[in-house]
């Protein structure tokens, strides 16, 4: 952190980012790793989310992956069902109904996406954060290499970082491109010349250069001048969330500021300063910087217990509580945010159900009609396109309604015909008598049958045409 007139250098200045000088330039963060409860709980779960992430892709269930969003033949796979095809608003839906409920979720536990989920954190805090102190050492060694001059030792440590920090960023990124091709497929394809698959290996080179840069320079600068989540938090929050909080009323006076006889429960240690990946001081309140990560707590528990005062001088606490008034779990913001949600998984589900039954549709040709047979008999010639969801095969077979029976005929090229392909088409004629026409157009319904039950699973109407006359 930047050094001001006072010799405490985590005394922060009132009026500026603690990452920014007085001229506006960046000035780096060193934050100490603070050991307790809550970091051990966040190890566990940050490990967890991290195995999920490099191990799902390569768990097959029913011949792929577990996960993968296939964008070029337009397939989303989970757990074993693949969807096909997926229309726009199924993502649409999926997207805006996931960005309510973490809306919901942020207004119950505050920023807790950041502190606990976001692989910004977790991969910086798991990772980058080991390896940096496995080359270079402690926060107070760190610091000290980045302003001494350059010397050998200085040189070999910070390639050695970065050689590390790019091989762990090309797994990262590998990782997330097979969501997309599948990792299997990713693996033998880097066996290959990268002129042969120019265009994956160029985005996964891209891929890998913003993970590296991002998760191992760029850092903390990302939560607090880019991140959209970041910037609209307060929106979502009222004074029920819970938020990572320092108790004034039990913290105040500092001390340092009064008679010993008059102090409050905080030393003046800086260790929450010191710990802070944003570089924040929390005393001063609730902040767009703060990530809730826990950092704080853990370092302030550690100090009071060596002090044999209570724990939780700074703790998870929503405003209302910290002035003595009850916290309400579920309030008007909640309910709107989650109420939005379920309607738009609501509607995810309708369109999904809508889109896993067999759909036709009939496509004219160039030539709308012929006349055969001296013009008694009227030919029209469809492209019939059949779609569906799933990995169910289908026996079908064809029926026009009873009214018209005998009237009309159709030519397919077989009977029955065999789906077992997400989309089919096929050449579909219609053949009838002129005089069936009435003013050169007549509407019919083609329904698809199961050929084994005879069970109706698709009607479409048709416009058949011929001479007008």
């Amino acid at each position: 952190m930047r050094k001001l007139k006072s010799k405490n250098i985590y005394e922060l200045d009132s009026e500026r980012l603690a990452t920014t000088d007085e001229h506006g330039n960046r000035v780096y963060l060193y934050p100490e790793e603070a050991k307790g409860v809550w970091k051990e709980r966040r190890k566990f779960f940050y490990w967890f989310l991290i195995s999920v992430y490099l191990f799902l892709p390569w768990i097959n269930v029913n011949g792929k992956p577990a996960l993968q969003v296939d964008i070029f033949n337009r397939e989303f796979t989970f757990l074993g069902s693949t969807l096909h095809g997926v229309e726009p608003v199924l993502f649409f839906l999926m997207i805006a109904s996931g960005l309510f409920f973490i809306a919901f979720i942020t207004s119950l536990l505050g920023r807790v996406w950041c502190g606990w989920a976001c692989p910004q954190t977790v991969f910086i805090q798991t990772i980058y954060w080991k390896i940096e102190a496995l080359v270079e050492g402690s926060a107070r060694k760190r610091r000290e290499l980045d302003q001494a001059s350059w010397s050998m030792e200085k040189g070999v440590r910070r390639l050695v970082k970065w050689i590390l920090f790019t091989i762990i960023s090309l797994h990262i990124a590998h990782t997330f491109v097979g969501y997309f091709v599948g990792p299997r497929v990713l693996l033998q394809l880097t066996t290959h010349n990268p002129s042969e698959n120019w265009g994956l290996f160029i985005g996964t080179m891209i891929l890998t250069a913003i993970f590296l840069l991002d998760f191992g320079w760029f850092r903390e600068q990302f939560c607090i001048i880019a991140c959209p989540y970041g910037r609209i938090q307060s929106v979502m929050m009222d004074e029920n969330s819970l938020v990572i909080a320092y108790d004034v009323k039990r913290g105040e006076p500092r001390r340092g500021t009064v008679d010993r006889a008059g102090e409050g429960d905080c030393i003046n240690c800086y260790n929450c300063v010191k710990v802070c990946p944003t570089g924040i001081d929390i005393r001063r309140g609730n902040q767009l910087e703060c990530i809730h990560c826990t950092q704080c707590i853990d370092a302030c528990d550690d100090i009071m217990t060596k002090l044999k005062k209570p724990k939780g001088l700074i703790r998870y606490a929503s405003e209302n509580e910290l002035n003595g008034k009850p916290r309400k779990t579920m309030t008007l913001r909640s309910g709107i945010y989650i109420g939005i949600s379920l309607i738009l998984i609501s509607a995810f589900a309708y369109f999904l159900k809508a889109s896993t039954n067999l759909n036709m549709v009939f496509l004219r040709s160039n030539i709308p009609f012929r006349v055969i047979e001296d013009g008694q008999i009227v030919l029209n010639d469809f492209k019939l396109k059949l779609t569906h969801q799933g990995s169910s095969e289908y026996k079908l077979d064809f029926r026009i309604k009873e009214e018209v029976k005998g009237e009309v005929s159709f030519i397919t090229p077989s009977r029955p015909l065999v789906l077992n392909k997400p989309e089919v088409k096929i050449i579909f004629f219609f053949r009838f008598n002129r005089d069936f026409l009435s003013g050169g157009t007549k509407i019919i319904t083609v329904e698809a049958l199961d050929f084994n039950t005879g069970k109706i699973l698709a009607e479409k109407e048709v416009t058949l045409v011929g001479p007008s006359h």
